[in-house]
């Protein structure tokens, strides 16, 4: 499997053939509107943690771009679907078995709403077993919660996704405990630097996951499990 990450929480799992785009934010957010362009993406399935605008902003058009199949919650799948969009619905603790790998949907605490007020449902995070035996965490928004804990009693992640910039979700300090919650210490760091509230010190971060290995990855840049 490989990871590519494009700023902010959006990333391309690239798993045999298949590509998985996971929150597309691209065209708003500031570190990447002038130098990525939507039309560029080429996917098969769009995975939603939540609504909010720097989750979903781009979504719609990579999805019809695409022909992609959007998978979240029962909310947001609706959402989508009224646009005339392929959508999988999902909710809290369902698993469904995609031709990437099985998908369960799991706990987030955060909130989810569109930008036009739109019921976005309860946000959520995705622990992907792949079709080629990796094992990924995406947590999405959120804080940290004691039912991280859970996740390892089914799954022996090999990389966990998690947001460390801080204010809207947790930061370094709580995605530290988050990763031993999740006996998991090969972390992707995501959520971060797109915009004052959420500007982090790289080397302090790293030196707080000094017994573990944190990943900063360059916008554009992959990583391979």
């Amino acid at each position: 499997m490989k990871i590519t990450y494009y700023g902010h929480n959006t990333l391309v799992l690239e798993i045999a053939t298949i590509r998985v785009l996971i929150d597309p934010f691209i065209s708003g957010n500031p570190l990447t509107k002038d130098t990525l362009k939507i039309d560029d993406f080429k996917v098969d399935y769009i995975l939603l943690t939540h609504a909010h605008q720097d989750h979903t902003l781009d979504a719609e058009a990579i999805a019809k771009n695409n022909n992609a199949t959007i998978v979240s919650n029962y909310e947001i799948a609706m959402y989508y679907q009224e646009k005339g969009i392929t959508v999988h619905p999902m909710n809290h603790g369902g698993n469904w078995k995609f031709d990437f790998g099985n998908v369960k949907y799991v706990n987030a605490i955060h909130t989810s709403s569109f930008p036009d007020g739109s019921n976005g449902g309860q946000p959520g995070g995705f622990v992907i077993q792949t079709i080629d035996h990796k094992n990924i965490y995406i947590a999405g928004d959120t804080a940290l919660t004691m039912d991280m804990k859970l996740i390892p009693l089914t799954t022996r992640l090999d990389i966990a996704v998690l947001p460390i910039g801080d204010n809207f979700t947790m930061g370094i300090d709580d995605a530290v405990i988050a990763s031993d919650f999740l006996e998991c210490d090969t972390i992707l760091g995501v959520h971060y630097d797109t915009f004052g509230y959420i500007e982090i010190d790289h080397q302090e971060a790293k030196e707080k996951f000094k017994n573990k290995n944190l990943t900063l990855l360059p916008i554009g840049h992959s990583i391979e499990l």
